[in-house]
């Protein structure tokens, strides 16, 4: 059973609210005593989350909690927008899928950056996909 130990919610409206979340997110990282390394993946995956909120939805709302799990803590982010969701969830969970054009890491390669990955998405409702990064996973 997981337990919050504390959350906040951070807005992303406009693509410096990313900075903000980056910094929350570091903070919660470090105070769980998570190493550097397992830190980077977890920024890079909320800072990939972060820009397809803003790009395909307009921004939404992100959680950052503090969590616990026996022994283990870690960092569980959800990422919540009111967008156009995602028609396809297994063909955008495929590796080279885009719809941006872009080079980003896409959902495949941010589900490898972090220890757990929750997707749900309803076209024209919007989307919620929640991740953890546990101190040592």
């Amino acid at each position: 059973m997981i337990i919050p130990l504390n959350k906040e919610a951070v807005e992303v409206k406009k693509e410096q609210d990313t900075i903000f979340l980056r910094n929350r997110i570091k903070e919660c990282a470090t105070k769980t005593g998570m190493g550097l390394v397992n830190q980077t993946k977890l920024i890079t995956a909320a800072s990939e989350l972060a820009r397809n909120m803003l790009r395909y939805a307009g921004g939404g709302n992100v959680l950052v909690e503090t969590v616990s799990k026996g022994r283990e803590n870690g960092v569980r982010l959800t990422f919540k927008d009111t967008g156009p969701g995602i028609p396809d969830i297994a063909m955008a969970m495929k590796d080279g899928y885009s719809t941006g054009k872009s080079l980003g890491l896409g959902l495949p390669g941010t589900k490898r950056l972090v220890s757990e990955f929750d997707i749900k998405s309803t076209p024209g409702t919007g989307t919620v996909i929640t991740i953890i990064k546990w101190k040592n996973g």
